[in-house]
This record gives structure tokens, C-alpha cells and sequence, in this order.
């Protein structure tokens, strides 16, 4: 396994941290989860740029970060339904997004990388989580929220244009059989 799998791999070493930190949350649990969950989710930048600086990218990366980028990502909004600061039913939608794309690449001989829809999902879910998990006044109760609800509708942007592009070019496929 290669140094930027590891990387990827150790994201998940954070999850049962925050998990445990935002059980019965007070302001110091919820600043250690922060730095916590940011950590992980900065490594998410630096295994991709070491597998592309060390030509290190692999088929097991592009399978692996993605998924532990949904369990880093799901982990702490499943918290935060639990603390009822978002509503489930927008975890939910996220959740059918990245089953319906998990599904779809179950189905492929090829992995392909993230786009740039994918990069802006992640990131803004990244941003939303970092402002609800912090112990911020009441005055950033609403503006967290509004990410919250920005990176929902990347995140179905994205599902979306991952997966219509590849349905018509299919139909254009069996119309030529």
C-alpha cells in the first residue's frame, strides 16, 4: 500500500473521536472535534497531492478516498441529527446521493476520479460540518445552517451531473444496437 493510501486510511482514526466528543458535547469536546475532524479532512488534500507528486495514484485510491471522505463526512452529520442541529432529512439526501453513486461505480471496470463538482460537494460539506460542530454563539446558528443547506444542493449537483451525462450516453448506446 502506498503513502498516500495510508494517508487516506488514517482519516479514519478521527471519526470515532468526533463521534465520542459530540455524544455529550460541551464547548471544549466540541473545539477538540474541530481540530480534529479539520485534520482529517486536510489530509484529504495532501494524499491527493502525494499520489499525483509521487505518481503514486492507484485504482485502491481512487476507490478508498472517496469512501472514507463519506464516512468522515457522514459520521459527524449523523451527530448532529442526534444533537438536533440539522434535520435527517437532509443527511438523507446526502446519503441517497453517495449510495446512488457508490452503486453506479460498483457497476465499472474503471474508477475515475472526482470532478470539479465532486471537489466543491466535498469541500462545502467539509466548511458546513466545521461550522456546526464549532461552539459558536447563536449569531452563527443560521449562517451554519445555510452551508449546511449549500452543500446538500452541491452534493445533489453533483450526483446529478455525475450520473446524467452517463444515462444518456447510454441510451445514445442502445439506440445504436
Amino acid at each position: 500500500m502506498t503513502l498516500p493510501n495510508w494517508i487516506t486510511f488514517s482519516r479514519l482514526l478521527g471519526i470515532p473521536f468526533i463521534l465520542y466528543g459530540l455524544q455529550n458535547p460541551t464547548p471544549q469536546s466540541r473545539w477538540i472535534c474541530l481540530i480534529i475532524f479539520l485534520i482529517a479532512a486536510g489530509t484529504d488534500w495532501l494524499d491527493g497531492y502525494l499520489a499525483r507528486k509521487l505518481n503514486q495514484v492507484s485504482d485502491l485510491g481512487k476507490f478508498l478516498d472517496p469512501l472514507v471522505d463519506k464516512l468522515l463526512v457522514l459520521a459527524p452529520l449523523l451527530a448532529l441529527i442526534e444533537l438536533g442541529q440539522i434535520p435527517a432529512w437532509g443527511v438523507f439526501l446526502i446519503l441517497a446521493r453517495e449510495l446512488a453513486i457508490a452503486g453506479w461505480r460498483a457497476n465499472k471496470t474503471t474508477i475515475t476520479g472526482a470532478n470539479i463538482w465532486g471537489k466543491l460537494k466535498t469541500v462545502s460539506q467539509i466548511i458546513a460540518i466545521a461550522l456546526l460542530i464549532a461552539p459558536l454563539s447563536q449569531v452563527w446558528q443560521l449562517p451554519s445552517l445555510v452551508v449546511f443547506w449549500i452543500s446538500v444542493g452541491f452534493t445533489l449537483i453533483s450526483g446529478a451531473i455525475y450520473l446524467l451525462p452517463k444515462q444518456s450516453n447510454l441510451a445514445k448506446e442502445d439506440s445504436s444496437d
